[in-house]
């Protein structure tokens, strides 16, 4: 893996409130932890004995990670075709700021079209209908984190 590639991920590290970042690419991974600030124990970077018991550390979803929240209650979704988030990234609504969003509820879709992005480590991906049908609900609003497999779209 590319050296300027790890020290964008250290520095996505520092930026955020993330504990741990991994990075798989083919067959080579790097994984980043750190040790949170005020945090008592051996620096990241002394190796600890190997007989030494580690403490747990909890579970936290990249979102709640980031924002440092509880996870928010599943809302009702509508009867119809849930398309979920395929990744981790901040979902876009419209292709720019002062651009109106690509979809909107009610609006007539094809398999095919743009739903919205979701912007992961500075790539923009596009989000596509897999049928065609009505929008029937959005689930997220423009610009907030979205996780892995998150509901976005109801088409009916």
């Amino acid at each position: 893996m590319d050296l300027r590639k790890i020290k964008k991920l250290i520095d996505l590290l520092e930026e955020s409130n993330l504990a741990e970042i991994e990075i798989k690419e083919g067959e080579e991974s790097v994984r980043l932890a750190r040790t949170p600030r005020g945090a008592a124990g051996a620096p990241a970077a002394t190796p600890m004995p190997q007989a030494a018991p580690m403490a747990a550390m909890p579970m936290q979803s990249p979102v709640q990670a980031a924002t440092g929240g509880a996870p928010k209650p599943a809302p009702e979704l509508p009867d119809g075709e849930i398309v979920r988030a395929p990744m981790v990234g901040t979902f876009y609504a419209s292709p720019a700021p002062d651009k109106p969003p690509f979809v909107t509820v009610g609006q007539a879709v094809k398999a095919g079209d743009t739903l919205g992005i979701i912007e992961a480590m500075k790539m923009f991906n596009p989000i596509e209908a897999e049928v065609s049908g009505t929008v029937l609900k959005v689930l997220t609003e423009s610009g907030q984190p979205v996780e892995f497999d998150q509901p976005l779209f109801v088409i009916g």
